[in-house]
């Protein structure tokens, strides 16, 4: 008998985006299948862990969504988990990249859902000044590029959209890298949050922190 021993890692594309660079889908034994981008991972193993854990907590909370919005829509991750906790609740995925899209649904499993390809920021902008604009229960904010956190996300303004947009019980999520001088960084947006917001609670998976946010 030959027995064939395959690699802990393997690489099923690799491809070039003008949004986020190199990005690689990896397939491992231990964490499945994920992207990276500049050999970090975006969506799928760890990353879908990360909000495994904290959606998880959420949803022991039972509150009801029927409205998601996920700014920072990547391979999926996190859209699968809320179909998953929340399979009545309509989502509205945007992403400024639509290679990480396409990615997510080639391999990840990304749902069906409304995907939208803009700009978070532009996104926000828009629908804002909606007379109508829908209020979302909960909104997911992961808008890293790499590694880096666009401060324009930071902003009051920017804040102040999000919480207009969640309904009166509505809960914003937003995830931060959390290690090495990450974790300043962190901490000093905490403290914006904490003016934003009327509770903020830290949920600490992995190397993440994330700031889960009250609207009341």
């Amino acid at each position: 008998m030959v027995v064939e021993i395959l690699p802990i890692n393997k690489v099923l594309e690799e491809t070039t985006s003008p949004i986020n660079g190199k990005i690689r889908v990896v397939r491992s034994l231990g964490l499945g299948t994920y992207i990276q981008v500049e050999n970090l991972t975006q969506s799928g193993g760890v990353v879908y862990e990360v909000w495994r854990s904290t959606l998880r907590t959420i949803n022991h909370q039972q509150l009801t969504i029927n409205n998601c919005l996920i700014l920072g829509l990547g391979g999926g991750s996190a859209a699968k988990l809320v179909k998953k906790y929340w399979p009545q609740a309509e989502i509205t995925g945007v992403d400024i990249d639509p290679t990480m899209v396409e990615l997510g649904k080639k391999y990840l499993g990304l749902p069906d859902i409304k995907t939208v390809i803009d700009d978070a920021e532009n996104f926000l902008l828009t629908i804002s000044h909606r007379p109508s604009a829908i209020k979302y229960d909960l909104i997911l904010i992961d808008t890293y590029l790499g590694d880096n956190f666009p401060k324009k996300f930071e902003r009051d303004d920017f804040l102040v959209r999000i919480k207009h947009l969640l309904s009166p019980n509505g809960l914003a999520v937003f995830n931060r890298l959390y290690y090495g001088d990450k974790r300043g960084e962190a901490m000093r947006f905490a403290s914006k949050l904490e003016k934003a917001f009327s509770k903020v609670k830290y949920v600490f998976p992995e190397a993440n922190v994330m700031f889960v946010c009250y609207n009341k």
